[in-house]
């Protein structure tokens, strides 16, 4: 009976894979008549190239965000994505209002030697005039071939002048740790912003120095950290669990494709208790990474839930010089979970992939026999309440008042003391708060918001004659309590502006550190490791 019912199968599966093959043969065929029409009858001339651009990313939008067609012309993008470098000149830009201005050079890169600045208005590139292209345009034309050289015309306003530099492109690397170092005598920290290539020998490299300086703890921060390559999240977890260890398993269509990751080499440190901070961009490696340590029972997760990406992808090389990322699989970690959130193959008759919701979430174990759910992220241990930024610093930064305020500093003095010690002066922020009351900037506080909305509905039902009175005297009310709002929130702004005077001086390392002495997580991590009874009896699931 067994053979007699798999004659069947086998010919439906031939029947739908050829019923397949010639959907595709026809619809290429169609796809390819259209362009030929077009190109030979529209009554103005076409792109070709950008019409099947077009053609592709409309129908891989219709499938998940992460399947993605990279043509000749993104190459650079490809570059960076799978390798974290690129050729260009090593600076990021913004837009300011209408203008494109350099953000922040990177440490040592063409751009910092070449001596352009935060601040600096970018004219024009080899000649040309840029005033009207947006950062978008501008960051394309900055990429290019390492060894080609490019004239950039910019306006100085701190100077009120223009200058002109010659700037070669580069190899430009990103540093998968770009910040690591002792937080006091035992704690060390690590802070993993992507899992290139060569992530996991850099962490390695940084995990042995922290030893050599006397770490007995760690923190492992993999906070907006978005994911890479999935071995290289394995290979960082060999630093912390024996070899042969189960880290990852990955399933998809093709079975043959299907498998499972594990450790391969001797353990370095099996015993360091770890933190592993992450948040809401915590994405696929990091997920693993941090899932695995959950899983495992290897260290404590702390921080906000993760974004819920537990889907696989693969670069497939095409023809002229193109390639298309495309998801394969889906991973699953240690307990047997996938932390995938959003499920894009059972889309709605809208097209909207529906979220995985909690009521359809399964139960798992770890290695010490906690409860753990598939609810689409990692969930952490250890909670941290969220942050809420003020208004008027959002605002502030909006407005690009604390960027000019800052380049403003930094061309008034030359140096300052190192990260770790910067501390806006009372002073400093007097000067800052007279330099932003001679700026227009307007917003909008939650209270003003609410009440302009229980005036339109008391209008609609026509009670605000009898609240009008009492309306007036709040709204006034709320009008001078926010002119003090600069001052109420000193110490948030405070903190974001010294960020800012940092990253003028000591450049995207320096901002981590400078960073580190008033996040709320890190305290958090730092607590746990210095109180060994809860840190093990969270992994004992004893809260």
């Amino acid at each position: 009976m067994k053979k007699l019912l798999l004659i069947p199968i086998f010919f439906l599966t031939i029947s739908l894979s050829a019923q397949n093959d010639f959907e595709i043969a026809k619809n290429v065929d169609i796809f390819v008549s259209i362009l030929r029409e077009l190109n030979a009858k529209y009554a103005d001339e076409i792109n070709p190239t950008d019409l099947v651009t077009q053609a592709i990313n409309g129908m891989l939008e219709n499938l998940d965000p992460y399947s993605v067609y990279y043509p000749e012309s993104k190459i650079e993008e490809f570059k960076l994505m799978t390798t974290g470098q690129y050729g260009g000149i090593g600076a990021l830009i913004q837009q300011h209002g209408k203008e494109v201005v350099i953000a922040e050079p990177y440490e040592n890169s063409p751009a910092h030697k070449a001596g352009l600045r935060a601040g600096d208005i970018i004219l024009k590139i080899n000649g040309l005039s840029v005033q009207e292209k947006k950062s978008a345009d501008i960051s394309t034309i900055l990429k290019g071939q390492p060894g080609t050289t490019l004239t950039i015309e910019i306006e100085r306003p701190t100077e009120k002048k223009k200058h002109t530099f010659n700037v070669k492109r580069e190899d430009i690397k990103f540093p998968p740790v770009p910040y690591s170092g002792m937080l006091d005598k035992e704690i060390g920290y690590i802070n993993l912003n992507q899992f290139t290539e060569k992530a996991s020998s850099e962490v390695k490299e940084a995990f042995l120095k922290l030893k050599e300086l006397g770490m007995r703890y760690l923190i492992l921060d993999l906070r907006n950290n978005g994911g890479g390559l999935l071995q290289e999240a394995v290979n960082i977890m060999n630093i912390f669990v024996d070899q042969n260890i189960k880290i990852a398993e990955t399933k998809g269509k093709i079975k043959e494709q299907n498998n499972i990751f594990r450790t391969h080499n001797p353990v370095i440190d099996k015993d360091i208790p770890v933190v592993v901070l992450v948040n809401e961009a915590s994405a696929s490696a990091s997920e693993i990474v941090a899932g695995a340590f959950q899983d495992l029972d290897r260290g404590v997760i702390v921080g906000k839930k993760t974004f819920g990406k537990g889907l696989v992808q693969n670069v497939v090389p095409l023809s002229y010089n193109t390639s298309l990322k495309i998801t394969v699989s889906k991973y699953y970690i240690p307990s047997g979970r996938c932390v995938q959130n959003v499920d894009y193959f059972n889309r709605d008759t809208l097209g909207t992939p529906p979220y995985i919701p909690d009521s359809l979430a399964t139960p798992y174990k770890t290695r010490n026999g906690r409860t753990v759910y598939d609810k689409g992220g990692i969930e952490p241990d250890v909670v941290t309440p969220d942050t809420n930024v003020s208004n008027i610093l959002i605002a502030l930064v909006l407005h690009n008042i604390i960027f000019d305020y800052c380049n403003e500093f930094a061309a008034q003095h030359e140096t300052i003391v190192p990260p770790n010690q910067f501390k806006l002066t009372n002073e400093a922020y007097q000067q800052f708060t007279n330099y932003a009351k001679n700026k227009n900037f307007e917003y909008v506080t939650e209270t003003e918001a609410f009440l302009k909305n229980l005036k339109e509905i008391a209008e609609i039902e026509k009670y605000f004659h009898a609240i009008e009175t009492r309306y007036n005297e709040l709204t006034k009310i709320i009008e001078t309590e926010k002119s003090n709002d600069i001052y109420r929130f000193k110490e948030e702004i405070s903190d974001y502006i010294g960020n800012e005077i940092v990253a003028r001086y000591y450049f995207q390392k320096g901002r981590i550190e400078h960073q580190l002495a008033t996040d709320p997580d890190v305290k958090v991590a730092m607590e746990i490791l210095s109180n060994s009874n809860r840190y093990k009896s969270i992994l004992l699931g004893k809260k």
